[in-house]
């Protein structure tokens, strides 16, 4: 999808303890406009929770967000987990579990779910995961093409693995690459996302 108009378009790596919003009610939370100098009417296509970080796209156009936002773009999480995750946790995942969302039970779509065999180079974060003698973690890749709330750490919980640390690194085609924390680069248009 690309529409030629005034609007603006930025990728940011949405550092850990940010919120994926530019107004709150909540004294002492960290928001997005105190990264960069966005143009009013900027929102965030989707959103990471404050304990999440990665890759995270912005725009003043609406249209552009709702086709970002839909069950048409794919969008890959790494998980750091708690445990080395299992063949058996991964088909769970890929097949589909059942989560909570707003006091109902959830059937998760099947997704892409696959263990990374190496860590990834990611930059370290601001608070510290864990202590190493607590036991091994693991990573796993989990793509999907949709978004509920919180929905890749109640995923990896219901297999027995609780997320330890979560980062977006892909929309669409458009990849994290070499964003650091914080960071945040305009864009043209999100062509790159379809």
């Amino acid at each position: 999808m690309q529409i030629e108009t005034n609007h603006q378009h930025f990728l940011i790596y949405k550092p850990y303890g940010y919120l994926s919003q530019f107004v709150c009610e909540l004294k002492k939370k960290k928001l997005l406009g105190e990264l960069y100098a966005f143009p009013e009417g900027t929102m965030a296509i989707g959103r990471l929770d404050e304990h999440s970080e990665g890759l995270l796209l912005l725009t003043t156009d609406g249209l552009v967000s709702e086709h970002i936002r839909s069950r048409h773009i794919e969008k890959e999480y790494y998980a750091q987990v708690d445990g080395l995750i299992t063949d058996e946790a991964l088909e769970q995942m890929r097949q589909g579990v059942e989560i909570g969302i707003r006091n109902a039970k959830y059937q998760t779509k099947p997704c892409v779910a696959f263990r990374v065999e190496n860590v990834p180079d990611f930059p370290a974060r601001g608070r510290k995961i864990r202590d190493d003698r607590h036991g091994p973690t693991s990573w796993v890749s989990i793509t999907l093409t949709e978004g509920k709330f919180r929905q890749i750490r109640k995923m990896t919980a219901a297999v027995g693995f609780p997320t330890l640390r979560l980062i977006r690194v892909r929309v669409g085609a458009i990849g994290l690459s070499d964003l650091q924390p914080g960071e945040v680069r305009a864009m043209t248009s999100f062509s790159e996302a379809d």
